[in-house]
Parts: C-alpha cells; sequence; structure tokens
C-alpha cells in the first residue's frame, strides 16, 4: 500500500544520502593526500509502481496518460574526477609530478603484481631501486627502476653517486663523484586508461586494473602504456614536484550541506509515515 511505500522511500533516502555524505567525507579527508582524485555520486530513481498504463486515442477516445508511484532512490554510481592536480614544488630529487593524464606503474615485490598511482612520493634504498612509500618498485621501459649508486664505468670505477636528473620524458641521468655523468641509467614510462573509472582503489595512493594486475593483459580499464618513442604521450614528469590533491573544499562543503539536508528529509519522510501509522492503528480508540 502507498503508506508503506513512503517508508520504502524514505529509507532509499536515508541509505543513498547516507552514502552521499562518506564519499564528500572520504574527500575531505584526502585533500592533503598526494595525487588523491575527488570521487562523486550519482543517484537514479528506484523502481516505480505502475498504477495505470498510458493508453493510445481510439477513434473519438483520447489516450490516458499513466499513472506511477516511485519507491524512491537508489546510488547510480561513483566515480572519480581525474582532472589535473596542482603540482607543489619540494625540492626532492625522487618527488616526480606528472602534468598529464599518465600514471606511474609500480610492481609489489612480493606477488610481483602491478598497481598504478598518481603519488611521486618516491625514494631511493641503498641498492639504488625506486620505490613508492610502500615499498613496491617503479617500473620502467626495461623493467624496475634501479639507479646505480657507483660508477661502473669510472676511473677507477666505484665512485659514488652524488645526484640523479629525472627529465620530462622520464630518463634518468646519474652524476657522480669522480665528475663523470652517465646518461639514460633508466626510463620511467607512464601508463594511460581508456576508462580510468574501471580501476580500484587499493589503499596507500594505489590503484590496481582488475583483470591486469599481471601487466601483459589491458584489463578493465583498457592501458596503454607509453613507449620511448613518444615517452610523453600521456604527460610529462617533472622532478621535485608533487601533484597535490584535486579536492575543491568549496565544492565539498557545498555539497555536503545539500546531503545533509537530504538525508534530513529522508529521515522526516520516515518519521512522519511513522505517525501516520500510529494515527491509522488508533483508529477504533
Amino acid at each position: 500500500m502507498a503508506l508503506l511505500n513512503s517508508f520504502s522511500s524514505g529509507v532509499s533516502a536515508v541509505k543513498t544520502f547516507g552514502k552521499s555524505l562518506e564519499v564528500i567525507g572520504d574527500n575531505i579527508a584526502n585533500v592533503n593526500t598526494t595525487g588523491f582524485k575527488t570521487a562523486r555520486t550519482l543517484n537514479k530513481d528506484a523502481f516505480a509502481e505502475t498504477l495505470q498504463r498510458s493508453s493510445a486515442a481510439a477513434g473519438e477516445l483520447g489516450g490516458a496518460n499513466s499513472m506511477q508511484v516511485g519507491y524512491g532512490t537508489a546510488v547510480s554510481s561513483i566515480t572519480q574526477k581525474f582532472t589535473q592536480g596542482a603540482l607543489t614544488t619540494t625540492a626532492g630529487p625522487a618527488d616526480l609530478g606528472i602534468s598529464g593524464k599518465g600514471f606511474f606503474k609500480v610492481q609489489n615485490p612480493t606477488n610481483q603484481d602491478f598497481y598504478f598511482t598518481r603519488a611521486g612520493d618516491f625514494r631511493v634504498d641503498d641498492a639504488g631501486n625506486l620505490l613508492t612509500s610502500e615499498g613496491y618498485n617503479v617500473t620502467g621501459a626495461a623493467g624496475n627502476i634501479v639507479i646505480p649508486q657507483t660508477n661502473p664505468a669510472g676511473d677507477p670505477p666505484g665512485a659514488p653517486i652524488q645526484s640523479f636528473k629525472v627529465d620530462k620524458d622520464g630518463s634518468i641521468d646519474a652524476y657522480y663523484a669522480d665528475g663523470t655523468l652517465t646518461e639514460g641509467v633508466g626510463q620511467i614510462l607512464l601508463t594511460a586508461f581508456a576508462n580510468p573509472n574501471a580501476l580500484e582503489r587499493v589503499g596507500g595512493n594505489l590503484m590496481k586494473n582488475p583483470g591486469g594486475e599481471d601487466g601483459a593483459a589491458p584489463g578493465a580499464a583498457g592501458a596503454q602504456i607509453a613507449d620511448a618513442a613518444n615517452p610523453t604521450f600521456f604527460g610529462e614528469i617533472i622532478q621535485g614536484t608533487l601533484e597535490l590533491s584535486n579536492v575543491d573544499l568549496t565544492q565539498e562543503f557545498s555539497d555536503l550541506i545539500v546531503a545533509q539536508r537530504s538525508f534530513q528529509a529522508g529521515s522526516r519522510v520516515i518519521t512522519v509515515s511513522d505517525s501516520v501509522m500510529d494515527e491509522i492503528v488508533n483508529l477504533k480508540r
């Protein structure tokens, strides 16, 4: 009956706008998270009960419009906005920001699965491996990126590294204490996706491409890997910078107010429906 439908509509509103509050809360919490991409919730109407179907005109009789009562709302999708975040200067040699749509491709050394990230707050260990904060290897054209910590070609060999430079195309040059420069000790290549919203967040600023964890299959997102012939096609790598979160706090607080009021309105529908039901139950008194 219609009265019970109002309960269902109110409950659906509370559930749906509660999910919107969760998404907005997550966005606000990650306003300072490196490379974070803000998410948004879209809603859809739920199944509607048809009280009268539409009918076409027949002879001198006009047609009739349908009569339907909806059952409320539901979450249609939760998608991320992959717009460019601002690049902030850090001067850290292992801090790498992306100007463009690409992602860094990293590999879990434990299970060999590949993941993707926009957070370039990397570090170099004693062996010269370029790693994420989680200890995942940053990959490049020839596999994992390893920056030689001593000069193997010096005279005499073995001079320690002083610094390294990452060009916009991802190529890495190393400078050693004996004054020599070794070019092209590695090259980072970015990965882009036909459908980046198919990526799944796994925490630690990492995303996985379902079905493409082995790095060979395109996966759900449809991986496209840049090649050495055109390494900046998916973006440029800017050394000494980090990409900030693209969360717009002004928009988030505005959306928060709307979601909060909508949640309150849905709660009010439940309260009023309960009050009316109470009146019906007590009609015989």
